[in-house]
Formats: structure tokens, sequence, C-alpha cells
């Protein structure tokens, strides 16, 4: 079992509603979108084995794995899953929603970026919606979305820069529609990966 890794870093959850816990963040090359405001390098990688992977993440001490993107669900499967679930590890993953997430995942961040309608049918049940949000973006109609424990509007920054009329959208809509709540991306305000 192998995996195109774009990287491999230990930090906290900058976003969402498990900002600020520590994760092993697995950065998974290869993504199916082109969102404009993306700020990850996921074209690159390196060809991992399961085993290099878990040589290099048990010397964190951390048992709490993100899987992350690019878009994981195109390369992560139940058999990998598995794998490091019987070592020991609690996963997480952030999805844009376009595939199936694999079995055993433990926690579920979908952050969509379109074609909202069809999520639902793939992933019924979700830990967390989170939206990117530009000022003027519509509020994305809840009853088309998978259920969720949080339901949270992300500013967009441009880099590492917050972006003020952004953040006052989403403010605005989450005020309007209390089912809301915001997620800043934190990591970028305080300077860590």
């Amino acid at each position: 079992m192998k995996l195109k890794v774009n990287e491999i870093f230990y930090s906290l959850q900058g976003e969402g509603a498990r900002t600020g816990e520590p994760f092993v963040f697995i950065r998974l090359s290869g993504c199916n979108l082109n969102c404009s405001f993306c700020d990850t390098d996921y074209s690159s990688g390196s060809i991992m084995s399961v085993e290099e992977i878990l040589d290099k993440i048990n010397s964190y001490g951390c048992n709490r794995i993100l899987w992350t993107g690019g878009e994981p669900t195109l390369q992560l499967t139940d058999e990998i899953v598995s794998f490091f679930k019987e070592k020991g590890y609690w996963q997480a993953i952030e999805t844009n929603g376009t595939h199936s997430v694999p079995s055993g995942i433990d926690y579920i961040t979908c952050s969509p970026k379109e074609d909202f309608e069809t999520i639902r049918k793939r992933i019924p049940e979700v830990n967390e919606l989170r939206f990117p949000m530009e000022a003027g973006d519509p509020l994305p109609d809840i009853s088309l979305l998978p259920k969720a424990e949080k339901y949270l509007l992300s500013p967009v920054f441009n880099g590492n820069i917050l972006v003020p009329e952004n953040v006052s959208h989403c403010i605005e809509l989450i005020k309007a529609h209390p089912t809301w709540g915001l997620s800043l991306q934190i990591h970028k305000l305080i300077g860590i990966r």
C-alpha cells in the first residue's frame, strides 16, 4: 500500500471545530478541483509506503492523524485507514466531498466547493461542514447538504492575510442564520503550519 505524499508535519489544527488540537498532518498529493483561493501546492510529492509513513509519524508521539490534501479521497482507501487504526491512530479527514470517504475515519470535515446538491449522496453525514466564503457569496442551502454537527463559514484569506470584507460578510450571514458558526484560519494569524 503506497500513497503520494506532499508533506507530513506535526502541528495544531488551525481551523474548524477542532482548532488548537495537535495532529499529525498527512497532506496527500493531487486534487480534482482547481480553486482560485487554494493555498496548497498539492501537485508535488513522494511515493511512500504505509510502513514508511508509520515510521515517520511514530516519532511525533501523537496518535491523531489528519488526512488532508489536495483531495485525500483520491488516494485513501479502507485498507490504508484500517492499517493506521490497527496501529492505534485516530483519524480525521478534510475532503471537498467529491468522493466517498473511506470507512473507519473517525472525524469528517467536508469543505464543499461545487455541486453541493450531490454531496449528500456520497457522504450523508459529517462532523463539520466548513465553507470558504468571499464577500457576496450566498449562504449554502443546508437542506441539500450532509447532516453535520457543526456548520461553519470560513472567510477566504489572501495568502496569509485576513480579508476584512470576507470576515464581515461571514459575520453578517451567521448573525442572520445562527445555525452557522465562524471558522477563522488561526494558523495563518499566529504563523504556524
